[in-house]
């Protein structure tokens, strides 16, 4: 059983960084595609960026372009997204996501992912 479990959400003053985490569980996914997607209150769900099994090929949501970068480690159990200069459009639930093991590439329709975590709260406010 895939298990996928956020962590390093809080609150921040727009301008600063935080630097989220998914550990993953039951599995290493080194073949499946990885994601990270958003949903702020009343909106609905939204990529922001994504990685291809190794971790070589990422893609972003235009508005995270140069701010935001997705990671993986070595051995496939844990993804980062590194988000700096933040704003406070940026306050959503964020989510990690992972396609099933099957090489697929990383793509930005949330019902192409099969496995999602819990999410953890990113509020940037001053």
């Amino acid at each position: 059983q895939v298990q996928l479990v956020e962590s390093g959400g809080g609150l921040v003053q727009p301008g600063d960084s935080l630097r989220l985490s998914c550990a993953v569980s039951g599995s290493t996914l080194s073949d499946s595609a990885m994601g990270w997607f958003r949903q702020a209150p009343g909106k609905e769900r939204q990529f922001v960026a994504g990685a291809s099994p190794s971790g070589r090929t990422t893609v972003y949501e235009d508005s995270v372009k140069g701010r935001f970068t997705i990671s993986r480690d070595n051995t496939k159990t844990t993804m980062s997204l590194q988000m700096n200069s933040l704003k406070p459009e940026d306050t959503a639930i964020y989510y990690c996501a992972a396609r099933r093991p099957q090489g697929l590439a990383p793509t930005r329709r949330d019902w192409e992912y099969d496995f999602w975590g819990q999410g953890t709260q990113v509020t940037v406010s001053s």
